[in-house]
């Protein structure tokens, strides 16, 4: 291949990755799962492979809230915490004699509103995402525990656990609610951004807030609405939470942040905005699900494990930066 044919080609491949920032991470995924089953014996079984799924279901759609809101240029470290809040508001509210429904909607209210505040404060203020949503992990963390009085709370409502539950396809994969769930909100939120006049502010507002403006977006009304939405996919997230596990624990989901970000950007999504995609965040939540399977199921310590999707987010920063140089 001649340079010029060999810079062509790098000049298309790098197009490619940057039209389908999802293309790298699947590719990824798929060498995971090959690797891991000639490697273990147990990994390749449908109950195994349905447990993934399942394990990565919050982490996934907390990573769907992440991705709209990095889309635009920001970042949300409160997230996790705002949806143990919801997980101690629903339970707490039924335990003290509300109905399931009215707890429903209490931790819908107070996810949205929390989501709400950062936006606020990020648009109006002009405060950076990172400062404003460490401010609130701190607060909501600090809220929760004082709500809860230190306490958990056992779920036995059965609208409160109904996304556990479930069937099994074909007699064998078991696919709860909370799987159908999930499939609905990544299927509208990508309907939202790929086909939508909103969706498309948010990838401009990502790409360039001035040039946003200056085409007649209306910026602060893109971002906030970004803020908003992410807090009730939290809410949502909080309740597949509890159909996971059904006991709300103000101490859980410590690094769900830090397991957010890591799906989004192993994802394709830029850390600087402007481009990702829905699709490349479900690819990087199973990917971060697959390697601690497979580790673990490998008898490899869970430090290491920890050690490797570090690495991967490192890998997948480092490659965005490539690509984005590649393209200009």
């Amino acid at each position: 291949m001649s340079a010029v044919d060999e810079r062509s080609f790098r000049n298309r491949s790098a197009e490619a990755f940057l039209h389908n920032p999802a293309l790298g991470p699947l590719a990824a995924l798929i060498l995971a799962m090959v690797v891991f089953s000639a490697t273990t014996s147990t990994f390749l079984t449908v109950d195994n492979l349905s447990l993934v799924v399942q394990q990565s279901l919050v982490v996934a759609t907390l990573a769907l809230g992440q991705t709209l809101i990095v889309l635009t240029g920001g970042i949300d470290l409160a997230n996790a915490a705002v949806m143990v809040l919801g997980t101690m508001v629903l339970a707490r509210l039924v335990t003290e004699g509300s109905s399931s429904a009215v707890a429903l909607v209490a931790g819908f209210v107070v996810c949205a509103m929390l989501g709400a505040i950062s936006g606020g404060l990020v648009t109006m203020l002009n405060l950076p995402p990172f400062i404003v949503t460490l401010g609130m992990l701190t607060v909501v963390l600090a809220v929760g525990r004082l709500y809860s009085e230190g306490n958990s709370y056992p779920v036995t409502d059965n609208l409160l656990g109904v996304l556990g539950e479930g069937g099994y396809l074909f007699g064998q994969i078991k696919v709860t609610h909370g799987m159908t769930l999930a499939v609905v909100m990544f299927a509208i939120t990508w309907y939202a951004l790929t086909r939508t006049a909103w969706g498309r502010h948010v990838y401009a507002l990502g790409n360039d807030p001035e040039a946003a403006r200056l085409t007649g977006i209306h910026v602060g009304r893109t971002r906030f609405s970004v803020y908003l939405v992410a807090g009730v996919i939290y809410a949502f997230a909080a309740w597949q939470a509890l159909g996971r596990i059904p006991n709300a624990d103000p101490n859980a989901f410590q690094t769900g942040n830090l397991d957010s970000i890591t799906a989004v950007v192993i994802g394709g999504t830029s850390l600087f905005g402007g481009r990702g995609s829905v699709m490349g965040t479900v690819v990087g939540a199973l990917i971060v699900a697959v390697l601690r399977s497979g580790l673990t199921q490998a008898g490899i310590d869970s430090l290491y494990q920890d050690v490797a999707t570090g690495v991967l987010v490192i890998a997948a920063v480092a490659f965005d930066q490539v690509v984005r140089r590649r393209s200009r």
